[in-house]
């Protein structure tokens, strides 16, 4: 039997580095339910040690996903494990991730560490992991820039203590496919006992080869594990994307040779949740979950594809998620209907009251849009998720006149813990008005980095979504809103933006 690849998702930890891509602990869970459907064997779900909330999270995530593993990183260090095992506790499955640097660069000028320090603290951390569960993964951070010889020795050594994965990082994108290969390969006919641990790669995409390095680690070097995010997502130029790697080595089976335990058809459904919950949109000509990714312009390709599909289709667009996925409800549909789309959509609220409250606005937008797809239906919780927080600003109503050749004016009321707030500005486009008019009343001195509308579904009556980024001493946030009118959209990103700028919550960001 063909071996297994095993696919680890980090998402919902090195994604969330993305500048921006912070997420809620309800935002993360939507998020791991959907990888579960994927059937994603690893789920990292977060830095326990971080903040309380990713602890939060993680403690939540495990709680509720039964078919993955669920992962913590941590440095390596007693605390950071200590935290992740506590967080980890209610998994059925369980793996603590734990690093250090190797590089001389990361262990000279970041750690100020000396090599055989770093040695005895990698078996330290090991060895403390190994009392709190039995699968354990550990990474040399910045490995492809390490030294052969002391990487050989801190591998072994780890392995003989326990560490059951080894994941070689690319922490900086450094790597290109030949010598990543060969380099992997070369660690593993050295040392006498890596046959005892499951070799992973983790690659960055800074040079653009963060796929193509991983498959190379896979079919040079033997790896049997990548580390892989959603879309991409992650810091910098992200990280390897998991379609990529999954339908690469599913569509070319023949010269890879391995199986997989994916669900490809939940790869499309992912792609678009992680999307919107983050606000980071898919280019359309991105690889299997682009908008144009099966699209064909050119009359030739056309001619082929009514007559073969195979001609110009290497992979069917049904067999990723793209079949047509609606929800065909309209405002004389029922309660228990969208009750049963929600549980199909892996969304679990809390109360009756908050099915209640989604149910209306789901009545709310039938009434403007003939037909709901799943996209708006996410949306709407999203928008929901905001509404229960008291902290918060909301969005209530908005007016707004733009005529050519006078100054666009608008008027917005916007609430907090109970206080309304009515302001007026003027700009130059409504938008403009819009972010004036609040600025106006609550004013954050933040920076607008990023203004960005999409289309949820197709047709002109889709609704907008909007994401804002600002900016504000050093911090970045993502603020989404959505609604048929792309002007109130853009109010609601607002808000939502600040909402999360005032967010107390400071994470440590490592990377690996």
């Amino acid at each position: 039997m063909a071996e297994k690849l095993i696919i680890f998702d980090t998402t919902l930890r090195d994604g969330e580095q993305s500048p921006g891509a912070s997420m809620t602990r309800d935002e993360k869970i939507r998020i791991a339910r959907q990888l579960e459907r994927l059937k994603v064997d690893v789920i990292e779900a977060g830095f326990a040690a971080a903040s309380p909330g990713d602890f939060e999270s993680i403690k939540a995530i495990a709680s509720v996903i039964k078919d993955s593993t669920i992962c913590s990183l941590s440095r390596a260090n007693e605390r950071d494990i200590a935290r992740a095992a506590e967080a980890l506790q209610a998994a059925q499955r369980k793996r603590i991730h734990t690093f250090i640097a190797t590089s001389p660069l990361h262990m000279e000028k970041k750690l100020r560490m000396s090599p055989d320090q770093v040695l005895v603290q990698a078996i330290q951390a090991v060895r403390y992991a190994r009392q709190f569960t039995e699968d354990v993964e550990f990474s040399p951070e910045d490995g492809s820039r390490s030294e052969m010889d002391f990487l050989c020795r801190v591998i072994e050594a780890v392995i003989r203590e326990g560490a059951t994965t080894i994941n070689f990082a690319d922490t900086v994108g450094y790597a290109v496919p030949e010598l990543y290969g060969n380099m992997i390969k070369t660690l593993r006919e050295r040392i006498p006992n890596s046959d005892k641990a499951v070799w992973s790669v983790h690659c960055h995409n800074d040079l653009g080869m963060a796929v193509a390095n991983s498959l190379a680690g896979v079919m040079i070097g033997g790896a049997r594990q990548v580390e892989c995010t959603i879309n991409g997502l992650g810091e910098r130029a992200g990280n390897t994307a998991l379609e990529e790697i999954v339908m690469a080595v599913r569509t070319r089976k023949d010269h890879f040779g391995l199986e997989l335990g994916i669900d490809t058809s939940q790869i499309v459904p992912a792609s678009k949740l992680v999307s919107q919950i983050t606000g980071f949109a898919v280019q359309p000509n991105k690889a299997v979950v682009g908008a144009n990714a099966f699209a064909h312009a050119s009359g030739i390709h056309q001619d082929g594809i009514l007559k073969a599909r195979d001609t110009y289709e290497i992979m069917r667009a049904e067999d990723v998620g793209w079949s047509a996925n609606k929800i065909v409800l309209g405002k004389l549909s029922g309660r228990n209907a969208f009750r049963q789309r929600l549980e199909e959509l892996g969304i679990t609220l809390g109360s009756e009251a908050d099915v209640n409250a989604a149910f209306s606005r789901f009545k709310e937008l039938a009434d403007r849009k003939a037909e709901i797809f799943d996209e708006d239906i996410l949306a709407l919780v999203s928008d929901g998720e905001q509404a229960n927080e008291v902290d918060a600003f909301h969005f209530v109503s908005l007016s707004q006149r733009s005529e050519t050749g006078e100054l666009p004016s608008a008027k917005i009321v916007f609430s907090r813990a109970g206080e309304e707030y009515i302001s007026e500005a003027t700009g130059n486009g409504p938008v403009d008005a819009i972010v004036n008019a609040i600025e106006a009343k609550v004013p954050s001195g933040a920076e607008l980095l990023l203004f960005s509308v999409n289309a949820i579904t197709t047709g002109t009556q889709s609704q907008g979504e909007v994401t804002m980024r600002l900016s504000k001493a050093g911090r970045i946030v993502n603020g989404t809103g959505a609604d048929p009118d792309i002007v109130v959209a853009s109010a609601k990103a607002y808000l939502s933006a600040l909402n999360k700028l005032q967010s107390k919550t400071e994470k440590l960001n490592p990377q690996i």
